[in-house]
């Protein structure tokens, strides 16, 4: 983990209710996909954990959905501005257990975390397979930016206005892979792990008190013990998890 102060170099919409924004600053506590920022606001006693969707030796992105008072606050940043970050933060995905042929699940705002992994994996000769999943057609963001990786892309949405009709574990059915990792709400997360036929790694979203791991607020039971999401997660193997009842 480092703390350092961050540029805001740039903060548009991508959708109605969907942020991108680029921090300029020191990266280098950066180390996976699937790690996390905690970022201090003004006026607000908690940071804001966001997930890392990209990042090189000067700048993070970060997508963001507006949907309380800290990221309503951060919708109306400007260029120039300064934030604390905490970065470095979170265990993220393990990239070799990915076999040939990965599958990616994103669900929402669980999407932006998949595109570095997509990248990298990419990058290392894997055939990639992503499936995106949305409400419906005006949520859709980063198809494009998939596909111009290289990945396969299916989108879904529950309405049917564009793409598959249904769910991710609808498309889910139909692929082959060696592997799978997703991000998302909870529901989608259980019904992937009743779907899927391989061994694979859920990204778990949890409020957080502190984000490293000091304040024991975000702990779960595992079949291991229990465990932080913000310190040992927030990526778990699906052999490690026990679903609260």
């Amino acid at each position: 983990m480092k703390q350092g102060v961050f540029e805001i170099l740039s903060n548009t919409p991508l959708t109605e209710g969907v942020m991108r924004m680029e921090l300029g600053g020191d990266t280098s506590a950066i180390t996976a996909p699937g790690q996390f920022v905690n970022i201090k606001l003004d006026g607000l006693f908690l940071r804001r954990p966001i997930s890392v969707c990209d990042w090189d030796a000067q700048k993070i992105v970060i997508l963001y959905k507006v949907v309380g008072k800290g990221t309503e606050q951060m919708r109306h940043m400007k260029k120039g501005e300064k934030l604390d970050v905490l970065t470095g933060l979170g265990n993220g995905y393990d990239l070799t257990k990915a076999g040939d042929s990965p599958m990616l699940l994103g669900g929402g705002v669980g999407v932006p975390p998949l595109y570095r992994l997509a990248k990298d994996l990419l990058a290392a000769g894997k055939r990639v397979s992503v499936i995106l999943g949305f409400n419906t057609k005006n949520e859709i963001f980063y198809e494009d930016e998939f596909r111009a990786l290289g990945a396969d892309v299916t989108v879904t949405t529950v309405d049917g206005s564009y793409g598959v009709k249904g769910f991710v574990t609808d498309a889910m059915a139909e692929k082959d892979y060696s592997y799978f990792y997703t991000c998302g709400p909870e529901p989608m997360l259980k019904a992937i792990y009743r779907a899927a036929k391989t061994s694979g790694q859920f990204s778990f979203e949890e409020r957080m008190g502190c984000g490293f791991g000091a304040c024991m607020g975000c702990s779960c039971k595992t079949v291991t013990g229990n465990k932080r999401i913000c310190k040992e997660g927030p990526v778990l193997t699906k052999e490690d998890i026990i679903w609260e009842k």
